[in-house]
């Protein structure tokens, strides 16, 4: 299989100029045994241009046969690099392409799994960003949108699903489907295999059409497969989703539970593929099913913005993902019993569109995407999450009527075509009656967050004589903008902030005078962006920071917690308050934590803080601190609850001390019993890692637990807990596996891989080895593997455990002698960028551990 040239936008441009795709019909036969299978393509396009010449790609095993307008052309002179030469093009033309095309292990393509549980054989297509031509000749790109007919031979007893209605018997060995609508090549599915399936027929959409549901997983996973739930959520979403967007665009919807997925979950048309994590082999927190229902409706909505409606180029890739975050929030909120989205919302994608948008590497929500490789690295914080929070901000300033009839709108007028953020925002500026340009300019096209300070002065009677809110930008993106907030008053009263007074200001320019306050007492907090109605980052005064450090868990409300937690953790990575003025805040407050996912977020950022941000004199006093916190907490927790299982997990990870080691052994052995925390197969694994990575598990023992659990997750855990073990034979097996291996399924490499390197520990040495082969293999990984995998191991290999100069000075040799790719420049700028962050942390926090109260 040859690689592939990469596409560009000039050349899509020119493509799209120049071609209009009128259909394809692909037949796919999968019987030809486990390695490859067979693929014949029939593409009918027009050219604008007689005469002219223009390519289709395909990355084939062998290609036989490529036709175009009743001349054989030859396949040895016609293809390379991926690309078939179509020479000489009629006003109409007609292409066919006949292939061997390979099976990947990848997770792109069409990915092949044998679940080692029962020998079963599991496909699903995952196409995103250009993989289609793994599969099928295509014009790749996703402004050429065409329909699809598709018809596939396969083995008798197989499930198949695809984008239209899987049919109800196979003629013969091959299964007819009906044509589906014009879609992005991206968006092609089909999934096939020994799939357990669990169907809803009963479904109609508020607008009185039936939409058929189906849900499927592994056999193997058959009894996990809660699909009740997950089916409940699906109504819930399409009844909402209707009810905003308009009918649904497809005439079923299935859902499949994909082994050895890539990513959380893809949205290909009516057929999406999502992860195997959201079926629960063991007792799943409300947190984790609340964040499956999120990725559900993320998905669904990408029915209506994606599939229905698409980009033109990915520069609008945000537009897209942006949309899905943000409905799938305010579906929750509004349509389910998870009415608590937003606080997630907050918690989460917010915190982790900050921290994308203050690294060097930012970039605006509309990003400049030259090329392929460029769409890769921007599925990111930016991309998701602050165009997610920008849409939120848009919507309060329209108005939800308004915008929802111009979604309407913008579907009816671009349904089964493309668009472009111009077509959204002239429609969405004549619903709403303003000129939305300028908002544009401001929140789409510039980078950075802004950081939002009060400035007071008081009188003798300690109220306010001046208030005013500073704004900041960085250096290196220094815009201003116009941020509409509220400002909340908290006073401290029997244990409980209560607000005492909220006002609403528009923070323009470098200060804004609140003269609203003026005269007002002082209070114990001043909460800059109270509510979260802003996406901007947020500091606090002398005295709002003192009670935020001793009382944020005083608030009532989760999402004004969700604010002060992250403002603290910020203002750690910032270098701006100590990692131990953090700790102590987590070791004090945690416990008071009512919302299950504010805690969760602060556990393990609590951990971070200890294993990055504690300067390695002070970190084993710190760590066994924070160990004890936990064990005092998994005592005290609700039998059965949410909390007690976090709580034995965080212990065991952050566990180091022999008695608290001893601890964890008897957890896993048995000796040691908490009641209602039940010893599934996953905390199994939890608490084995931890005392592998500790040096406390051989190999022996791993080997003894993957024999229990004879699964995918089984192995995929016995490879991590291999890999975790502080030695250096444990090292070297670990970098021979995923460096110079490439047998090994992506999910169990992408386990290996950051089990490797891991965080900040004692046994951090045993890596040292490792900085100088990581970037002399650093090229090879990056050209060789490509796509996903390339970049989770480009990531997760990069010495980040050796926090000191060392490894930054590394980088920046590479970096200035290589001149590598610009997105394998970003992701080791960005790797670069936390190992400086640690640092930073550390020298401004040496001063002391943290003590356990």
């Amino acid at each position: 299989m040859s690689a592939i040239t990469e596409l560009t936008r000039a050349e899509a441009d020119a493509r799209a100029r120049l071609l209009h795709i009128d259909s394809y019909r692909i037949h796919l036969d999968l019987t030809a045994g486990p390695d490859v299978f067979r693929s014949e393509t029939e593409i009918h396009f027009t050219a604008a241009e007689p005469g002219t010449a223009t390519f289709a790609e395909l990355l084939p095993e062998h290609l036989h046969a490529v036709e175009l307008n009743g001349r054989q052309l030859d396949p040895g002179s016609a293809f390379a690099d991926g690309r078939i030469h179509l020479p000489d093009l009629a006003a109409r033309n007609h292409l066919r392409v006949i292939a061997d095309c390979r099976y990947t292990n990848t997770g792109t393509g069409l990915h092949r799994m044998t679940d080692p549980a029962d020998g079963k054989v599991y496909l699903y297509t995952h196409l995103q960003v250009a993989e289609a031509a793994r599969i099928f000749a295509c014009f790749d790109q996703p402004s050429l949108k065409a329909p699809v007919t598709l018809s596939v031979t396969a083995p008798e007893g197989w499930q198949l699903f695809s984008t239209s209605p899987t049919p109800t018997a196979p003629d013969g060995a091959t299964w007819h489907f009906a044509p589906a609508p014009a879609l992005p090549t991206y968006a092609f599915a089909l999934v096939a295999g020994d799939y357990h399936v669990v169907r809803d027929t009963t479904y109609t959409a508020p607008d009185g059409r039936p939409v058929p549901l189906a849900v499927a997983c592994r056999a193997s996973l058959a009894a996990h497969l809660d699909a009740d739930e997950i089916l409940h959520t699906t109504r819930q979403g399409l009844d909402h989703y209707t009810g905003v967007f308009g009918s649904f665009p497809f005439a079923k919807y299935d859902q499949v539970f994909a082994p050895e997925l890539n990513v959380a979950a893809m949205e290909n048309a009516a057929c999406v593929t999502v992860h195997e994590k959201y079926v629960f082999r063991s007792l799943a927190t409300e947190a984790l099913r609340v964040r499956r229902a999120g990725t559900i409706l993320h998905e669904m909505a990408h029915m209506w913005f994606g599939n229905m409606v698409t980009m033109r180029w990915w520069d609008d890739l945000w537009l897209s993902e942006s949309f899905a975050t943000y409905a799938a929030a305010r579906c929750q909120a509004e349509a389910t019993e998870w009415t608590q989205s937003w606080t997630m919302f907050a918690n989460v994608e917010k915190v982790w569109a900050y921290q994308a948008d203050q690294r060097t590497t930012t970039h605006p929500v509309v990003a400049d995407i030259a090329n392929l490789t460029d769409v890769q690295v921007n599925f990111d914080g930016i991309t998701y999450a602050k165009g997610a929070a920008v849409i939120k901000q848009l919507v309060s300033w329209v108005g939800t009527d308004a915008f929802n009839d111009a979604v309407r709108d913008y579907f009816g007028r671009h349904a089964w075509s493309t668009a472009s953020l111009a077509d959204l925002l002239a429609i969405a500026g004549k619903h709403s009656g303003r000129d939305l340009g300028h908002w544009a300019e401001e929140w789409l096209r510039t980078a950075g967050p802004n950081t939002l300070r009060p400035e007071l002065t008081v009188d003798h009677d300690d109220r306010f004589r001046t208030f005013a809110v500073v704004q900041e930008a960085p250096t290196a993106h220094p815009r201003l903008r116009s941020h509409r907030i509220a400002i909340g008053l908290y006073e401290l009263r029997d244990g409980r902030l209560e607000r005492v007074r909220r006002v609403q200001a528009d923070v323009t320019g470098p200060r804004t005078e609140i003269p609203e306050l003026h005269g007002v007492r002082r209070p114990d907090l001043v909460l800059l962006n109270d509510d979260d109605l802003g996406y901007t980052r947020i500091r606090f005064d002398d005295r709002s920071l003192a009670t935020v450090l001793a009382h944020v868990t005083a608030l009532r409300e989760p999402v004004q917690r969700a604010v002060c937690w992250y403002a603290l953790w910020d203002m750690v990575n910032s270098a701006e308050l100590p990692a131990r003025t953090y700790l102590a805040a987590v070791t004090a407050c945690l416990p008071h934590e009512t919302d299950f996912g504010i805690a969760q977020v602060q556990q393990r950022q609590a951990q971070t803080a200890v294993a990055r941000c504690t300067a390695p004199a002070d970190r084993a006093a710190a760590r066994d601190a924070l160990a004890a916190t936990w064990w005092d907490l998994l005592a005290q927790a609700e039998p059965g609850s949410d909390f007690q299982l976090m709580w034995a997990g965080a212990f065991a990870e952050t566990a180091r001390s022999d008695t608290d080691l001893d601890r964890v052994a008897a957890l896993l052995s048995g000796e040691r019993t908490v009641p209602g925390l039940a010893g599934d197969a996953e905390l199994r694994w939890q608490l084995l890692t931890a005392l592998a990575a500790a040096g406390r598990a051989d190999a022996a023992a791993i080997d003894a637990e993957a024999a229990r659990d004879h699964t995918a997750a089984g192995l995929r855990h016995a490879a991590r807990a291999r890999a975790a073990r502080p030695t250096a034979e444990a090292k070297a097996a670990a970098w021979e596996s995923v460096v110079h291996r490439t047998d090994l399924p992506h999910a169990v490499q992408t386990a290996v891989a950051e089990a490797f390197a891991g965080l900040p520990q004692d046994g951090a040495e045993v890596l040292r080895p490792y900085v100088d082969r990581y970037f002399a293999v650093l090229a090879t990984l990056w050209d060789e593997r490509g796509g996903d995998l390339a970049r989770g191991l480009v990531d997760a290999l990069f010495p980040r455990a050796l926090v000191e100069q060392a490894t930054l000075d590394a980088t920046d040799a590479y970096l200035t002698t290589h001149r590598p790719a610009p997105a394998l420049r970003r992701l080791l700028l960005e790797a670069r960028e936390d190992v400086a962050r640690a640092l930073n942390a550390q020298r401004h926090g040496a001063a002391g551990p943290l003590q356990h109260h």
